[in-house]
């Protein structure tokens, strides 16, 4: 028989990994300067969404409970402020290394959890309320950030010339 939570797991991982991979792949692909552009007249541009993804992915380490941000400085500029803010931001190389270098560190810990630690509270739920809403789990907290990836790689798939 099936141990569907194992499945449930092991579907949730591989679209995280699927989609980490396609906007990995197609971050390479593009050229600085194609990053430089919006995504749309008015939009964010690549070089943004770039930072952002990164600097949301680094906030799944505190936010799993495995360990810190990497760069929480970037928390700043790609988070909580917008594209045209004056903040001066890190270059586009700069970027593509915070992008691997997180991603690369947070699968090493997110691939080893086990069902049970996929359904243990994220760090932003207290005890009492994780009793009423268990759903309120680590694994909620990868399926809702693989949409969020999934909903910015459409955006940054605009850049493509």
């Amino acid at each position: 028989m099936v141990n569907l939570m194992n499945l449930s797991t092991k579907i949730s991982l591989d679209a995280w990994n699927h989609e980490v991979s396609r906007v990995s792949k197609l971050v390479d692909e593009l050229s600085d300067e194609d990053l430089k552009n919006e995504v749309a007249p008015g939009r964010n541009t690549g070089v943004y969404l770039l930072g952002h993804l990164a600097a949301v992915h680094d906030a799944l380490f505190p936010l799993l409970g495995v360990g810190e941000k990497l760069l929480p400085e970037m928390t700043e500029i790609f988070i909580k402020s917008p594209d045209k803010s004056t903040h001066t931001k890190p270059t586009v190389d700069k970027l593509r290394e915070y992008w691997q270098e997180v991603n690369k560190k947070l699968s090493e810990q997110i691939n080893q959890f086990d069902d049970e630690q996929w359904l243990q509270k994220h760090t932003s739920v207290s005890e009492e309320d994780f009793k009423k809403e268990p759903h309120r789990n680590r694994l909620n907290v990868l399926i809702s950030r693989t949409n969020h990836l999934a909903y910015h790689f459409g955006q940054l798939a605009f850049l493509r010339r």
